[in-house]
This record gives structure tokens, sequence and C-alpha cells, in this order.
């Protein structure tokens, strides 16, 4: 699995829940060519249930779930985590 984490060191502690998706627009090209795609937010532990309202949201997200700490996903395929900040629409 590749992961691409835009956490930094700090983040990883402030920011520990992650609420994870396939992604069904991005599976099988890009830097998923061939494999899944799964998209990741880090969130802090006040925004998890906002976060994940506003994934569930997505009609390309399937198989929304949540986990707590580093993400080591089996198989193959591609995540990005990305940070959910103050200015995220999904806090907003």
């Amino acid at each position: 699995m590749n992961i691409q984490d835009d956490r930094t060191p700090e983040q990883r502690n402030t920011h520990p829940h992650l609420v994870i998706g396939t992604d069904s627009f991005m599976s099988g090209w890009g830097q998923a060519k061939g494999v899944k795609s799964y998209a990741a937010w880090a969130c802090k532990p006040e925004h998890l249930t906002k976060v994940l309202a506003w994934v569930l949201s997505r009609n390309d997200m399937k198989r929304v779930r949540t986990t707590y700490g580093e993400y080591h996903p089996r198989g193959s395929g591609h995540c990005h985590i990305y940070v959910v900040d103050d200015k995220h629409p999904a806090i907003s």
C-alpha cells in the first residue's frame, strides 16, 4: 500500500482520528492505476462526528470507516491522508 500522509509529526498526535473511504472516482487510475484508491481525513477528536458525517455525505466515498492512530492497511492500493484544519468544509 502506498500511503501519502499530509500530517506533520505534531499533527499525528493532535489529529489521531482518521475517517477513511474507498474512493470510487479515483480508483484504477493516477497514483492508483490498476488498484483501489483510498482517501482519509485526519482530524482532532472533537471534530470526528462532523468529519464522519461529511465523508458519509460524499457520493464518491464507499465503505466509510474510522480508525484511531496509525493506519496500516493490507493489500495493494493508494491512500492519501488529508488534514482537517479549522477552515475545512467539514467543520466550518
